[in-house]
């Protein structure tokens, strides 16, 4: 049971992350803290917080829980004023999507603290934004990541585990250089493709045409390209030398792709078809 959490970052993941809580009857108190006075009003109106505060060490004041539900451009920022407002037995947690920076501004910014920090992240969302797209089953049976370091403290990682157990979450463990790895081809490569797609369409002079006559596949392969540009901007940058790998072997395959279409290679075409076919219909068994 947490008695009080700060959540900072009113947003998608945090106001779900809340609204979790305390549908379980897992929180007594829920501080949200932000720059926005109109976010903050409003997750105060729709009860998804209970107070909120405009000054960072006021609202983490007599927190047993922290959350950093913030892009991760904005958490070097974040943790610098968070570390000396601190308090002494609170566990601190982020939700970002990239962890090999985020551990190293925490350490940094955290000194001797950084042992009561968990780097996460849940693998959840929408490509809304704001408290108002908040979900309260938004983690129900999703995965949380978490990528604790050699010196993480090992009851602020069960804390952190129980947390996200409350919210509905299935919890995994990797290392931070083995999650940006794999997130950068699961995650952050996808919402390069969709971004780069939807770019080179709306960049033909017959767009509109394009638009009006797409079907359902375009919707399918496009939708994250509504996602926050700012935010996602932060994650190629502090991800970078994943995503590059990521993007220079999918380059690679997609020359292939271009070669084979070009000599009219059929048989090349419907054996690397057949093959991603059956992998995805075995990822929707799973799902």
């Amino acid at each position: 049971m947490i008695d009080k959490i700060c959540i900072i970052g009113i947003g998608l993941i945090g106001g779900s992350l809340a609204r979790a809580l305390r549908d379980a009857g897992y929180v007594r108190e829920i501080i949200g803290y932000g720059r926005s006075v109109g976010n903050l009003q409003q997750a105060v109106e729709l009860g998804v917080i209970d107070r909120a505060e405009v000054s960072l060490p006021d609202a983490v004041r007599g927190a047993d829980m922290i959350v950093l539900a913030v892009p991760v451009g904005n958490m070097a920022e974040i943790l610098s004023t968070l570390g000396p407002a601190l308090p002494d037995d609170a566990v601190v947690t982020d939700v970002g999507s990239v962890k090999g920076s985020v551990i190293t501004a925490a350490r940094a910014a955290l000194s001797s603290r950084f042992a009561h920090f968990v780097p996460g992240h849940p693998l959840a969302g929408t490509e809304q934004s704001g408290v108002a797209a908040s979900l309260p089953d938004l983690f129900q049976r999703r995965r949380v990541i978490l990528t604790p370091e050699p010196d993480t403290d090992a009851d602020a990682q069960a804390r952190v585990r129980a947390m996200w157990e409350a919210a509905g979450a299935e919890v995994a463990t990797l290392t931070a250089t083995d999650h940006d790895r794999i997130l950068a081809v699961s995650s952050h490569l996808p919402h390069m493709l969709a971004y780069c797609l939807v770019d080179m369409v709306v960049r033909h002079d017959d767009h509109r045409a394009i638009l009006e006559n797409s079907a359902g596949s375009f919707s399918d392969a496009t939708r994250v390209a509504a996602s926050d540009p700012v935010m996602w901007r932060d994650i190629c940058l502090a991800n970078r030398d994943a995503l590059l790998e990521a993007l220079r072997q999918y380059h690679t395959d997609l020359g292939a792709l271009v070669k084979a279409i070009e000599k009219g290679d059929g048989k090349w075409l419907c054996e690397t078809f057949t093959r991603a076919k059956h992998a995805r219909d075995g990822l929707n068994k799973k799902q």
